[in-house]
């Protein structure tokens, strides 16, 4: 089979026998953002800026921002339905996103909710996953473990349908919580969120040769306590595969020869040619309530299976289009104009912890903490914040800074490109790093 089949999300079906690519990318509606420009250099405190003239914190005619969501609610501004999907901004102000979160939901007629836990061992790309199905970057993403240190939650609002996600910890043992002095959220909360879940969306990377294997004990032992919520596979950074063959044999492994009630189909599903999406039949009755098994190494009660690379808008639409065709009749929790239920000023922390995790060698990032001491408009109407970053040693101060100043200024000009593509409007962020005392 030719290497470019291989692209896009890929939906095993089992039961049809079919090996079906991912549809034709989704359409951009937002130009990009154009990247900040320079900072001071040769000291501790670091600026960065943005060039462009777009949407400012507030206007004269609008108290709460331009086509803000406060002002959708309110009556000041309505949104016209006609127009394509649309990626909602976060509020910079916290007054207002505290008033949107508890809101009254604009529901349609006939809404439609689906609740998504998503769980995975750590650095298996759950925030990286999130984020595109969301359209906008709200989550911390780096290659280093434990990026996510509790629960976030997510709402793709499309038509009648509201999709929550719930980007969880990656699943750590008690002993590994105990020796690495982590924090209970990330021993605690993917069982919490389990809770309320209608649909598990299990993440594997099948780049790390070392784990995928088969499923940690922690995350079947999850499944098997909650077998009564649904659940898919997901099998992420296939694009990092060189043999694609070895899809077939982790399918084999993580599912246990079984999806959906019915046994694999390899050899069909691989000459197969590739077709269009389609639904695949229900599952056989209900499945009995299985028992945890200490040799167990898969699970044999996934209703899907997807093979997609996080990282391809392309690849995760036909997730997400799944995802949106599972949500069931059901009053939405959140008004349309939500993405996240996160804070603006946390959401401003998480990404600069991203790349101080990035971007710092070893235990030294884990060792910074963060202050921010202004969160304001400023005289243009842009945002402006300032962070100071605390470190213990001397040297970690030395790394942090970099030469010149030339990493510190690299990391608040990246963190401010991001944090205008999430509140849509210009951002000057101002970082120091200082000595603990």
């Amino acid at each position: 089979m030719a290497a470019s089949s291989w692209r896009g999300a890929v939906l095993f079906r089992t039961v049809s026998g079919l090996w079906q690519p991912g549809p034709d990318a989704a359409r951009e509606w937002m130009t990009r953002l154009p990247s900040l420009l320079g900072c001071q250099r040769r000291c501790v405190s670091c600026v960065a800026g943005p060039t462009f003239s777009g949407p400012r914190l507030a206007s004269a005619s609008r108290p709460n921002g331009q086509n803000s969501a406060l002002d959708c609610f309110l009556g000041l501004s309505q949104p016209d339905n006609s127009l394509p999907f649309r990626v909602p901004a976060v509020s910079v102000h916290r007054d207002e996103q505290d008033l949107l979160l508890v809101h009254r939901p604009d529901m349609p007629e006939n809404p439609r909710v689906l609740r998504v836990v998503l769980l995975g061992a750590p650095n298996a790309g759950k925030s990286t996953l999130s984020n595109q199905l969301l359209g906008r970057k709200v989550f911390p993403v780096s290659r280093k473990v434990h990026t996510t240190r509790s629960q976030a939650l997510g709402v793709i609002t499309e038509k009648e349908t509201q999709v929550i996600l719930l980007d969880t910890p990656g699943l750590i043992s008690r002993a590994k919580q105990k020796r690495h002095h982590l924090e209970l959220s990330l021993l605690e909360d993917p069982w919490k969120s389990m809770e309320s879940a209608d649909l598990v969306v299990v993440l594997v990377d099948v780049s790390d040769k070392w784990t995928r294997n088969q499923l940690s004990p922690q995350l079947l032992q999850c499944l098997t306590q909650f077998s009564q919520v649904p659940s898919i596979l997901v099998m992420n950074k296939v694009d990092c595969l060189k043999q694609k063959s070895v899809l077939l044999e982790l399918t084999a492994a993580l599912t246990e020869g079984v999806v959906n009630g019915k046994k694999l189909k390899t050899r069909q599903a691989l000459r197969s040619q590739p077709g269009t999406h389609c639904p695949s039949p229900a599952a056989q009755g209900p499945n009995p309530q299985p028992v945890r098994d200490p040799q167990q190494m898969g699970w044999p009660h996934f209703q899907e299976i997807f093979m997609l690379s996080a990282l391809s808008q392309e690849d995760v639409k036909t997730l997400k289009q799944y995802l949106l065709a599972q949500a069931r009749p059901g009053p939405w929790e959140f008004h349309s104009e939500v993405l996240t239920s996160q804070m603006p000023e946390e959401i401003c922390a998480n990404m600069i912890r991203e790349k101080l995790l990035e971007y710092l060698p070893e235990e030294v990032p884990y060792n910074v903490q963060q202050k921010t001491v202004v969160w304001d408009e400023g005289p243009g109407g842009e945002l402006v914040i300032e962070q100071k970053l605390l470190v213990p040693k001397e040297s970690h101060m030395k790394i942090l800074i970099g030469p010149k100043g030339y990493l510190i200024a690299r990391i608040a000009q990246e963190v401010g490109r991001d944090l205008m593509n999430i509140f849509l409007c210009e951002v000057q962020l101002r970082l120091s790093v200082k000595l603990l005392k």
